[in-house]
């Protein structure tokens, strides 16, 4: 079992690349957001708890499974100990079943992020996304607030590749991953 995380800022591209990535390898996406819609769907509102445990159902029953293996996206704010903790808390789960892990961080800047944050694939894969003046001001606010970008040197992990994709496309970028790795 492999299990990629593509981590990165809001909008820098996450999902696009892993589903990409997706298309070229027997790895299956499993973005963020899957949950996170189905929970402001279901209550009306973000409620992280509730997003947490249905993911932990989704990494259990996949980690277990003999599927190739799972790219996993996730919006990580580098100065928060409990984010380093959830990556740490999914890695244990697939532990047990001698699984592979691979990082990779998408950089790119905001003017491009918000561009992105439009796009046509984005807002049909999320649908809190589609009030654009809402989801731009969250945007900034969140890159006012956190910080959603590694310093060179921070990321610990064997099997690490950080990438600015500001004038790389999609299919590119997991071409890179995919070599990179040889996944």
């Amino acid at each position: 079992m492999k299990l990629v995380f593509i981590i990165g800022d809001a909008a820098v591209g996450k999902m696009t690349v892993g589903q990409e990535l997706m298309k070229t390898t027997d790895l299956r996406l499993f973005h963020n957001h899957m949950t996170i819609e189905a929970v402001i769907e279901v209550f009306g509102r973000y409620d992280g708890k509730t997003i947490s445990e249905l993911r932990d159902v989704f990494f259990k029953n996949y980690a277990a499974s003999d599927n190739y293996g799972m790219i996993f996206t996730y919006m990580m704010d580098f100065d928060l100990p409990s984010e380093w903790e959830y990556l740490e808390h999914v890695k244990g789960i697939f532990e047990p079943y001698g699984t592979e892990f691979y990082y990779v961080e998408l950089i790119a800047p905001q003017e491009i992020r918000l561009r992105r944050n439009v796009s046509e694939n984005r807002l049909k894969h999320k649908a809190s996304k589609r009030d654009e003046e809402i989801s731009n001001r969250r945007l900034i606010n969140d890159d006012l607030n956190h910080r959603c970008v590694s310093y060179e040197g921070e990321i610990p992990f064997d099997n690490y590749l950080r990438i600015d994709n500001s004038d790389k496309e999609p299919d590119e970028v997991a071409r890179l991953i995919k070599n990179t790795f040889d996944l």
